[in-house]
């Protein structure tokens, strides 16, 4: 640090919940790696000891003990750099979401998260007690006030009880944000008031990996007191930035601003706030230069498709799996499921099967040939004709004289659940499951058929989105890997003759945006009508929603990429007589 610049890094990592040895070795690198590009400070992003979100594992004592052992060991690793460290904290017998201040062999520092979220995919006030005052450190040259997450969202404006009363001039935010379309820009409008306003330069830093459901994004970003990006990390990926930060226009700029001296002069205190006195080595003639590190934005579809490909492999990669089998029909939903499998896991570690009946077509098993073939992928045929057969003579006596209905179309579905499963159980392969959001939302999907499998990448993706990820996918990898057409062909489950999904459910172009009002935005029937789609239609819909919620909660966990996912997003009874009139 040389007058009143500080060389920051941010470190952008992907820790896997529960890994306290694997997490403390990937901090523990970074703060080496920071160290040797002469970093004065290195940040974490939120819980990155423990991994987010660490849930029913915050009970066990044991597990709170050992990551605070970690921690210990990580400060002996900061003689000559500050780090910041996200960790769960014991605090007067309750456990805390925090972050460590480490430095000098030693934990010099300790803050508590206050605004607590608990709405959404979040709980933390299931686990967490909120903290109760605020903490800046004192580097001499620089003040530098430290949030977590939620503590920017929040309307207890803490942002503002540092700026206004100890004029800090540099905000740091730790997060585990996850991500969702458009989060990142609505991270960057909100960060963006929060530096014009208390004119402060702010570094945000995110988490990034796949858990569960949930994908972070990484894209951590450091704003200028103007609110201007002046670094920024890449999305998806593992990322160190760092940044020379200069406060001393931050100094200039607020003194001549007459605004920000009357909000600083009527500013009330709700909440206390300490500063940590730290001294900092000294620093050197010259740095090594810092290569620029701006990341171009990958688009709205780029971000949803690559939301998919991290969220695939870590799920698979992290629970100790290597391949994955799916079934490929031919049909849209299968094919890019397969495609986003290869480019997480590699040609080598997908399977696709395609197990024909009476009722597919030649055409359907072509398109799945062709797709395996330009995947590179393992293809294998399994007809199922002969199983139908024997489940229809071996129920006959039962079923007598009924006409075939959906139990002979859900029979079909099942077998090939059943097919995948032993395929899974002799091989250890991980089995897909291929259904988007629109077909799980109106329980266009069977039960332990289609919807069997470990995990299911599209859940949250509705159908119209499937087909433009699929147009993405051929253009922008320069092969049209995708058959054109899997893309063109009408939508069919093939389980009985001449069939098509718009023979039952309305248009996907309606059904998505009607999905859409519904599930993620809540909207009452009448509200819905009012948006410009029939009464009947629209009714029928929700209808459909409300009843196959038990089909939903059986379904396969699949990566979150709207704003409010089946699951832990919207959490709806089993049992329930309230119908959307």
């Amino acid at each position: 640090m040389a007058g009143n610049t500080i060389r920051v890094a941010l470190a952008q990592i992907n820790p896997t919940v529960g890994d306290l040895k694997g997490n403390a070795e990937l901090i523990r690198t970074h703060i080496q790696e920071a160290g040797k590009l002469s970093a004065d400070l290195i940040i974490f992003p939120e819980l990155a000891l423990t991994g987010y979100p660490p849930e029913d594992l915050l009970f066990k004592s044991r597990f709170i003990l050992e990551n605070i052992r970690y921690l210990e060991q990580l400060a002996q690793t900061t003689e000559n750099i500050i780090a910041v460290v996200g960790f769960v904290d014991r605090h007067a017998n309750q456990n805390t979401n925090a972050i460590a201040v480490l430095h000098k062999g030693k934990i010099v520092a300790k803050y508590h998260k206050i605004a607590l979220p608990n709405y959404g995919v979040f709980d933390e006030r299931r686990y967490f007690t909120p903290g109760t005052k605020l903490i800046y450190l004192d580097l001499q040259y620089v003040k530098i006030g430290l949030t977590i997450c939620e503590d920017i969202w929040t309307s207890l404006n803490l942002p503002d009880q540092l700026v206004f009363q100890k004029e800090v001039e540099v905000l740091v935010n730790v997060s585990a944000s996850p991500f969702h379309t458009g989060k990142g820009k609505e991270r960057e409008r909100l960060l963006t008031a929060h530096a014009i306003s208390k004119r402060a330069i702010f570094v945000y830093t995110n988490l990034v990996g796949g858990q569960d459901e949930l994908v972070f994004d990484g894209q951590s970003f450091v704003l200028d007191e103007y609110g201007e990006i002046i670094e920024q990390g890449k999305q998806f990926r593992e990322d160190l930035i760092l940044v020379d930060l200069d406060v001393s226009n931050v100094r200039s700029i607020r003194s001549n601003d007459a605004e920000f001296q009357q909000r600083k002069l009527t500013f009330t205190s709700i909440i206390p706030v300490e500063g940590i006195e730290l001294e900092l080595k000294p620093p050197l003639k010259m740095k090594p230069p810092l290569p620029p590190h701006k990341e171009l934005s990958l688009g709205h579809l780029g971000e949803i498709y690559q939301a998919l490909v991290l969220g695939t492999r870590d799920y698979v990669c992290k629970n100790g799996f290597t391949k994955v089998v799916l079934g490929l029909s031919g049909g849209i939903d299968s094919t890019l499921c397969a495609v986003v499998a290869v480019d997480a896991l590699g040609s080598d570690n997908v399977i696709g099967v395609a197990m024909p009946s009476l009722y597919s077509s030649k055409e359907s098993l072509s398109d799945a040939r062709k797709l395996a073939e330009n995947l590179g992928i393992q293809f294998l045929i399994i007809p199922i004709q002969d199983t139908f057969l024997a489940y229809q003579k071996m129920l006959q006596t039962v079923f007598k004289a009924l006409p075939e209905d959906v139990t002979e179309e859900n029979i079909q579905a099942r077998i090939r659940g059943n097919i995948l499963m032993a395929l899974s159980n002799k091989f250890g392969w991980l089995p897909i499951a291929t259904g988007n959001k629109s077909e799980t939302g109106v329980g266009y999907c069977t039960l332990y058929g289609d919807m069997a499998g470990g995990f299911a990448i599209i859940k949250d993706v509705p159908k119209t989105t499937v087909y433009q990820l699929a147009r993405h996918r051929n253009a922008y990898g320069g092969q049209m890997v995708i058959p054109q057409n899997c893309i063109d062909k009408p939508p069919s489950a093939e389980l009985r003759p001449n069939q098509f999904d718009e023979d039952t459910l309305p248009l996907y172009s309606i059904l998505d945006p009607i999905l859409e009002a519904y599930v993620e935005r809540d909207l009452e029937l009448d509200e819905i009508v009012q948006l410009g789609y029939p009464e009947k239609v629209v009714r029928e819909v929700i209808n459909l929603v409300d009843k196959n919620e038990y089909k939903r909660r059986q379904s396969a966990p699949g990566i979150k990429i709207t704003p409010r996912a089946f699951g832990k997003d919207r959490r709806m009874p089993l049992t329930n007589r309230y119908r959307n009139q």
